[in-house]
């Protein structure tokens, strides 16, 4: 299997890292600055509206959008290089729109929805969110309970949602819901696209999570819609779903390779300067031991990476590989974080190095798009089965 980069991706990928290096990385001092203040983490408008400029300038908007909307249509293999550098910086950015959403609405939108919803998210014109976790169903969707009921030509929504993210913002929301109790997740859930400000839709609560980051919850009191808001056809919203889940997990993985590499140039680098007991840490057992261990472990997810993408471009099914690079990927950046913070001892507990703020983002992520013991759990369940 090649993973050879076209020269155009490879090029594509070098301008990435510049611009993270000479765009992203100048705002992280700002970043952990308001964080330190109990501030959130994003960036204000005035640093975002720069960022959008010089994006459309270089091209970087909608990578993975297809032509005709007119995005690059990149391979998954040409976004490996592209997420793992945003993953090098703590400066919260993503290349517009943010792909997840992008890929649902693409496999299950028909022609009046696109034009309507697929389209200026796809030119950056509106923000969506997605809302699938509930207060008592979590990981779960077979426990989901937000019904969505046919009353004649409409829909009428009742239930809540949580831990949904840009709900502030979104133009539009894509909801999840039951359509057939009794079938649930095996042909009775169905996706909504939910405008904001609909009657009946209630921002229940911001909820604030560690490292400067919140979410939402929110409520859906005889929520009416249109039937033109059923998103792809009724009972079969659980795949598409499913597939913005790989899309995100994939995204994950690479953004952690890009963090653990940070963290372990920063390792090495103060390994080399800081002396203890007369001789540098880097001649340490237990820093070299760390550093062959992030390396080996870098090269492993990184090979991960390009036989997921390469699959994927191939039209295979990723679920599993998916599944394995997202709790893969999660632990390496915990541990490596963990190692860098270590070898700067009490420096590396201050809120003055991105080192905090690396650990604060990757630990959500050991619980976002499944927490590890779920992905263990499928994973050890597909294999067994298999035995059986």
């Amino acid at each position: 299997m090649d993973f050879q980069l076209d020269e155009e991706y490879r090029l594509l990928n070098e301008m990435v890292n510049k611009f993270v290096e000479n765009e992203l990385m100048p705002l992280e001092a700002a970043v952990l600055e308001r964080e330190a203040l109990g501030g959130n983490h994003e960036l204000t408008d005035a640093e975002l509206a720069p960022l959008h400029d010089k994006c459309r300038e270089l091209g970087l908007w909608g990578l993975d959008c297809p032509a005709e909307t007119g995005g690059a249509d990149l391979p998954a293999i040409a976004l490996v290089g592209v997420n793992e550098a945003l993953g090098r910086t703590i400066t919260p950015f993503t290349f517009p729109p943010d792909s997840p959403n992008l890929h649902m609405l693409l496999a299950t939108a028909n022609e009046q929805q696109k034009a309507k919803y697929l389209e200026p998210y796809a030119r950056g014109e509106t923000i969506s969110a997605i809302a699938i976790s509930e207060p008592g169903a979590g990981a779960d969707p077979a426990g989901m309970t937000t019904r969505a009921v046919r009353d004649g030509d409409d829909w009428v929504l009742n239930g809540r949602k949580i831990w949904i993210s840009r709900m502030d913002k979104a133009d539009f929301t894509i909801v999840m819901a039951i359509t057939d109790p009794q079938k649930g997740s095996r042909g009775g859930i169905s996706a909504f696209l939910v405008d904001r400000d609909t009657p009946g839709l209630e921002i229940a609560r911001k909820i604030l999570l560690i490292g400067g980051h919140y979410n939402y919850e929110i409520a859906f009191d005889n929520c009416r819609l249109p039937a033109s808001q059923l998103l792809g056809v009724e009972g079969q919203g659980f795949a598409p779903m499913q597939l913005r889940l790989i899309v995100r997990r994939l995204e994950m993985g690479a953004w952690c390779l890009g963090t653990a590499r940070r963290a372990l140039d920063m390792l090495c680098d103060y390994a080399n300067q800081r002396e203890t007991f007369g001789a540098p840490l880097a001649d340490r057992q237990s820093i070299q031991w760390w550093v062959a261990e992030i390396e080996t472990r870098c090269h492993c997810l990184q090979l991960m990476l390009w036989h997921a993408a390469t699959k994927q471009d191939a039209g295979g099914d990723v679920r599993t590989e998916a599944s394995m690079i997202k709790l893969y990927a999660t632990e390496l950046a915990t541990d490596a974080i963990d190692w860098a913070m270590q070898t700067y001892g009490a420096m590396g507990m201050t809120k003055e190095l991105p080192l905090q703020l690396m650990a604060q983002r990757v630990r959500l992520m050991r619980i976002y798009e499944g927490p590890s013991e779920i992905h263990r759990w499928v994973l050890a369940r597909q294999r067994l089965k298999k035995n059986a």
